[in-house]
């Protein structure tokens, strides 16, 4: 098989899908834009299934916004134009660039500011599953930044080299983006949040235009849990995922599994042998989100029917499973050298709905001083009942200790520490400047789950 094919899976993907960052624009028509990619943040309404529509604000006029590629090494020009009453902060996450650019305020990036526009240049870097969304606070508005339908997938191709960029050496038919939502946030009585509505690539199950595969191809998936504050874990009944990559960056040892794990901000990219005729869902394994949208059908040429879901036989997500040292001990010369420096990191609950870290809430946090192309462990000690999705802007790290258990060769940028565990994992410093590291789940890195990590000379 050697045909690459990149599919639309609903009409607002159409026009944009293919775009490459490279001489073209993923603006509107009408836009003067001389930019490689122009986005218009704007309110919009998102038709997620007959009848079920949402307002809210997005790029370009649709939900999720327009699917981005860019080239490794490659510079681009951002132009971003705010048509709300509000500023606006774009984050490109997982890239390696500029904190001016990066997109969060705390490290320096200017806002746009309303009726406004504001051009960015950068050097995407490195290859693999990327995403861009809205950074900012929300407080207890379950409407603004991540809650709403700022977001879209990038994808950053190698300069040479495999199209599969970063996902495996391995050649596939279909490429597919997947991208979980939710809708039409509440606070529940116990104070936590939940959502009346879910949705993949911007549909409700069953509203959109199904996946449509054919027996014996070989579909490279995108994975990106997109959510403000939940976690997902998705299966494909009859089939299995040969996990290769994970937040974009490519695994030593690919491994299968039945069913991903998704925390907020997350990524993981998957191969998926199509052996199993019929018409199926995607979907979470939750009955009452998949009932409420979170799903896709997978429909197999020739085969009709209701779209069928099984429920796959218990497993547990686990990081080290995919480093190289799983099911035994790390091999000494693969494991991750003794670091220049650690800094300790306990995780509390404080009054009310803020968090600590290290006794103290954002902006009162210590901040980590490091030295330029140095190794420094960061070691997570979650001292509360919930778990949460860390994440460091402008660097990517790996993963040395997850629950006591030593790992090496799974490298990510948001990784999730579970309720009362601890995890450890290394970070090269070779991105100077101001750095945020925070909860990915939007209501507790707006209640004080942050703190910067600084270069010094």
């Amino acid at each position: 098989m050697t045909r690459r094919q990149l599919v639309s899976l609903t009409g607002c993907w159409i026009s944009s899908a293919a775009l490459r960052a490279s001489g073209q624009s993923a603006s509107p028509p009408g836009n003067a834009s001389d930019a490689d990619i122009t986005l218009r943040i704007g309110e919009t309404t998102a038709e997620l299934a007959p009848g079920r529509s949402i307002k809210t604000v997005a790029y370009n006029g649709q939900v999720p916004g327009p699917l981005l590629r860019a080239t490794e090494g490659k510079s681009i020009a951002v132009d971003i134009f705010n048509d709300t009453r509000e500023p606006q902060m774009v984050h490109w996450h997982g890239l390696h660039i500029p904190p001016d650019v990066d997109g969060a305020h705390e490290e320096g990036t200017p806002h746009v500011q309303p009726n406004d526009h504001r051009r960015y240049v950068f050097t995407p870097r490195p290859t693999g599953t990327r995403w861009y969304h809205a950074h900012g606070a929300a407080g207890r508005n379950l409407h603004k930044t991540t809650y709403s339908g700022q977001f879209g997938m990038l994808v950053v191709d190698p300069k040479n080299g495999d199209p599969s960029n970063g996902a495996g050496s391995g050649q596939y038919d279909l490429e597919i983006p997947i991208i979980l939502h939710e809708w039409d946030g509440y606070f529940t009585s116990d104070g936590d949040i939940d959502y009346k509505l879910f949705s993949i690539n911007g549909k409700m199950l069953g509203a959109g235009e199904p996946i449509r595969v054919r027996r014996s191809q070989r579909v490279l998936f995108r994975f990106l849990n997109a959510s403000a504050t939940m976690s997902h874990r998705l299966a494909l009944p009859g089939h299995k995922f040969n996990v290769i990559a994970l937040d974009g960056n490519t695994l030593a040892s690919p491994r299968t599994v039945p069913i991903l794990d998704l925390a907020p901000a997350e990524r993981v990219d998957a191969f998926v042998e199509m052996d199993q005729p019929g018409v199926w869902i995607l979907g979470e394994l939750l009955q009452p989100q998949r009932s409420a949208g979170m799903g896709i059908v997978v429909e197999y040429a020739g085969e009709r029917g209701a779209p069928r879901w099984i429920s796959p036989a218990p497993f547990t997500w686990d990081y080290t499973f995919f480093g190289t040292g799983f099911g035994a001990a790390v091999d000494p010369s693969k494991a991750a050298p003794e670091p220049d420096g650690r800094f300790p990191i306990v995780i509390r609950p404080g009054s009310g709905h803020q968090w600590t870290l290290n006794g103290k809430s954002f902006p009162h946090t210590e901040t980590m001083v490091v030295k330029e192309n140095r190794r420094y462990r960061l070691i997570f000690d979650n001292q509360s009942a919930e778990a949460h999705p860390l994440h460091l802007h402008r660097h990517t790290f790996e993963l040395t200790k997850f629950d006591g258990k030593p790992t090496a060769g799974v490298f990510k940028d948001t990784v999730v520490v579970p309720a009362w565990k601890q995890v450890e994992v290394d970070v090269t410093t070779y991105s100077p400047g101001p750095t945020l590291m925070h909860c990915h789940q939007q209501f507790h890195m707006d209640f004080g789950f942050m703190m910067m990590m600084q270069y010094s000379g």
